[in-house]
C-alpha cells in the first residue's frame, strides 16, 4: 500500500522531514519512490520555508491510491491540496502515560465486578461501609495517642 508520510532527517533535536512517497512495508526512514516535499517544524507557522510541496506530483500520487498519514494529511488540508481532515478525539492524550496505565487498570477490575453477580457486588458494598466507618472511628484514636506521647516528652 503507497502512503504518503513524513521521513525524517536532520540532527538530534533539529528535525527535518522529507515528505515522501512510500510503501507502508519499508522504514521510516529507509527506501521510497519519490520524495513531493519538505517540512521543517522548527520555522515558525507565518514562514513559506517550513513547508515546500510539489503539488503536481502530490495530486497524481493522491489519484494513484496513495494514502496520506494524519499529519500529512494536515499539511496537505492548510496547503489546501485535499480536504482537510476532521480532528480526531483522543480524550486519553491529555493523561500523562503512567497515569493512563493505572486508569485501564482501574476501568477493567470496575468492569469485572460489574459482570459478576449484581446481588454479591452490593452485598460487598454493604460489607465494606461498617469497616469504612470502623476505620474512621480508629483513626481519631490513634490521632489523639500521637497528639499525646510528645506532650508527655516535653515534661
Amino acid at each position: 500500500m503507497l502512503k504518503l508520510r513524513l521521513s525524517r532527517g536532520g540532527t538530534k533535536k533539529r528535525p527535518v522531514y522529507k515528505v515522501v512517497v512510500a510503501d507502508s512495508r519499508f522504514a521510516r526512514d529507509g527506501r521510497f519512490i519519490e520524495k513531493v516535499g519538505f517540512f521543517n517544524p522548527l520555522l515558525p507557522k507565518e514562514k513559506k520555508e517550513r513547508i515546500g510541496l510539489e503539488a503536481e506530483r502530490i495530486k497524481y500520487w493522491l489519484g494513484q491510491g496513495a494514502q496520506p498519514t494524519t499529519r500529512v494529511a494536515r499539511i496537505l488540508g492548510e496547503n489546501e491540496l485535499m480536504p482537510m481532515p476532521a480532528n480526531g478525539n483522543n480524550p486519553q492524550k491529555a493523561i500523562p502515560k503512567k497515569d493512563r496505565k493505572k486508569e485501564s487498570s482501574q476501568d477493567a477490575k470496575k468492569d469485572e465486578t460489574a459482570k459478576s453477580d449484581a446481588v454479591p457486588a452490593a452485598e460487598a458494598k454493604k460489607e465494606e461501609a461498617p469497616k469504612a466507618e470502623a476505620k474512621k472511628e480508629e483513626a481519631p484514636k490513634a490521632e489523639a495517642k500521637k497528639e499525646e506521647a510528645p506532650k508527655e516528652e516535653k515534661k
